[in-house]
């Protein structure tokens, strides 16, 4: 069995998650139940806050074949480049919903893997994407707030205008 997304503007969406200090069993559980729920969207990556989880959990996996997850625990941006790449990003969190952002085209990330190594790996394209957009929801953010203003009152009309 696993959790339910969360609906949006739940508050723990808007809630910074907290640092993981140990990679347990429990961790692991939790990364695989993420990977499974991912997997039956399907869709790209899942932040454990999405789910309810407020710990700085991530799974991300773009390839097109599938299988190649990488959990993350406590990302962090450590180099992007300035090169950017546009992708309709959505949420889970709230069905129905997209918006065009453009972030950086390459990142490089320094995170703690399944094995509790520090690992720093470099993400390209929609990889690059998916990492920030997982970061974001760990550091409280939907991929809406990073609209301009304008756009973003406009995105939130239309979503209060389809409840």
């Amino acid at each position: 069995m696993t959790r339910p997304v969360i609906p949006w503007p739940d508050a723990r969406l808007g809630t910074p998650a907290d640092p993981v200090t140990e990679i347990t069993e429990i961790t692991r559980a939790i990364w695989d139940e993420m990977v499974a729920i991912m997997e039956a969207m399907p869709g790209y990556g899942l932040a454990a806050p999405q789910i309810g989880v407020m710990q700085r959990l991530a799974v991300v996996d773009c390839s097109t074949e599938r299988g190649q997850v990488v959990r993350l625990a406590n990302p962090e941006l450590i180099e992007t480049s300035a090169e950017t790449f546009a992708w309709e990003e959505a949420s889970p969190n709230l069905p129905g919903f997209s918006a065009k952002l453009k972030r950086p085209a390459k990142v490089r990330v320094r995170f703690v893997d399944e094995t509790g190594t520090v690992q720093e790996r470099t993400f390209e394209k929609l990889w690059a994407t998916s990492v920030q957009h997982q970061i974001d929801h760990l550091n409280g953010m939907m991929y809406f707030d990073r609209l301009s203003r304008t756009k973003r009152e406009m995105f939130l009309k239309k979503v209060r205008k389809s409840r």
